[in-house]
């Protein structure tokens, strides 16, 4: 009965509520930071290197040629995604600067605010 008791605290205390409401806008931010590099800024890069779709980037490991990732995929032919890969790795970092840049605001003005306490 101790640990239901504990869980109710714990729940009661807002710290589960807290968690909810960040998970969920971490979610819808990974949204946004995923639309920023896939409609933003990887095509004007694909332009600066030559017209390329980085989402259309892959090596066929089937031995076949076909006109678009897309249509490899629709054949079922097994393919390495580099293109989806580099945008995998673009999000990230955005996504990990920005997480950087807010903790490191955030941290500034705790400090400050303990300046004024203290």
């Amino acid at each position: 009965m101790g640990m239901m008791k504990e869980f109710r605290d714990f729940a009661v205390q807002g710290n589960m509520m807290d968690m909810a409401v960040g998970i969920l806008i971490g979610a819808g931010f990974g949204k946004i930071v995923n639309s920023l590099v896939t409609d933003i800024l990887m095509p004007p890069v694909g332009m600066l290197v030559g017209q390329v779709d980085f989402t259309n980037l892959y090596i066929n490991l089937s031995g076949k040629t076909y006109e678009s990732l897309a249509a490899a995929k629709a054949a079922g032919a097994p393919t390495m995604n580099i293109g989806l890969f580099i945008n995998t790795c673009l999000d990230f970092a955005i996504m990990a600067l920005a997480v950087f840049l807010m903790v490191k605001q955030m941290n500034r003005l705790r400090s400050e605010e303990a300046e004024k306490v203290g």
